[in-house]
């Protein structure tokens, strides 16, 4: 059993009924949970992102598996899973250069844990996709171009 993982469950069980009752504001149930990188999210290119968590660079690695489809049919709903065979696995971001947030999603790995992630994200326009990785303190990254055909972001 994972008490990190209980009490993360239950402490955002707790701030959703907060919020869902009035007595808290979503922004503030937020920065109860962990600390907001507004530098991180509001970068508009990779290389911004990846000093704005701490990084100097970010290598290439084949143990990144980055899912995403060719061409995306709507780029309200792009379905992405990220799967990390990088030894000591801590973070996985979602970076898309050309929507208005370059930093799209960011995990939390805890340790012990398989890194192995999936959601969808808005695209507003074609562009490449990055799977950023935090392993043993260091970036590594993979990307694939993913097509949109209905824009998502606004459009």
């Amino acid at each position: 059993m994972n008490l990190e993982r209980r009490h993360v469950l239950k402490l955002g069980t707790a701030l959703a009924v907060a919020v869902t009752a009035g007595f808290m504001k979503p922004q503030e149930a937020w920065a109860a949970q962990e600390e907001w990188n507004e530098k991180a999210f509001d970068a508009t290119d990779v290389d911004s992102v990846i000093e704005a968590l701490g990084g100097s660079s970010a290598e290439e690695s084949d143990k990144i598996s980055l899912q995403a489809p060719d061409i995306a049919e709507n780029g309200a709903v792009v379905p992405v899973a990220i799967t990390s065979e990088l030894d000591n696995t801590t973070e996985i971001s979602i970076l898309v250069p050309d929507n208005p947030n370059t930093l799209t999603a960011q995990f939390t790995i805890p340790e012990g844990t398989k890194a192995d992630v999936a959601t969808r994200i808005k695209m507003g326009e074609t562009s490449d996709v990055y799977a950023l990785v935090k392993a043993d303190g260091d970036y590594y990254m993979t990307h694939k171009e993913v097509k949109v055909t209905l824009g998502g972001c606004g459009g």
